[in-house]
This record gives C-alpha cells, structure tokens and sequence, in this order.
C-alpha cells in the first residue's frame, strides 16, 4: 500500500453555544456562502435541509476545495459546524470568523486536526 502524501489539509470542527436563531434556512445558506467566500474556497454545490417549522436545518457545502457542513438544533440553540479545506491559501479560521458573525453564538468550541500529515 502506498502511503498518502503529505498536503495542508485542514479540518476545523467547531461547536456554536447559545445561538439566537438556527431554524431559518436562509440565515444558514447565507452563512455557509459567506464562510465559503471568506475562506478563500470556490462553491461548486450547496445543499440545505430544513427539517420543519422551528427546527433545525442541515447544510452541506461542496467546494473545489473540499467541504463545509453544519447541522442545527435550534431547541438547544446549538449548531456543529464542519471546516474541511486543503490547501494553504485557503483560511479555514476566516471560515469560522463568518460562520461566527452569522450565528452569533454565546460561545464557540472549536477543534482543528491536520489531514494528510
């Protein structure tokens, strides 16, 4: 078997605590755009699931670079959001920063692992 190079990948989970508003698919889809964008990385998909009046949604984003996702629960105010980018001009924590101002949660629990490595 041949082992993997070695490549900046760089995959960010984040926790978002006491978020004001995570049933609205828009506020979601506008998020993940922006995260995207911010990021550096270039949209190739998005996909959105709203799971019904006052619940959550899931939001998948497909990029040249890889992938974000989140999935909310806005009974519990959480949402968990995945940052998965590769490449080194491209800033997953410029991610998080938008993903962050969107939300606007209370508080943020993040964990980074590097791919590839």
């Amino acid at each position: 078997m041949i082992p993997p190079s070695t490549y900046d990948g760089r995959h960010l989970l984040a926790d978002f605590y006491g978020c004001p508003v995570l049933n609205d698919p828009a506020l979601i889809e506008a998020a993940l755009r922006s995260a995207a964008e911010r990021a550096g990385a270039s949209v190739i998909g998005l996909h959105l699931h709203h799971f019904g009046e006052g619940q959550g949604v899931t939001g998948v984003v497909l990029l040249a670079e890889s992938h974000m996702s989140i999935h909310t629960w806005p009974e519990h105010g959480y949402a968990a959001a995945d940052i998965f980018l590769c490449g080194a001009r491209h800033d997953p924590a410029a991610a998080l920063a938008s993903l962050t101002e969107h939300l606007t949660p209370e508080r943020t629990v993040t964990k980074e692992v590097k791919r590839g490595v």
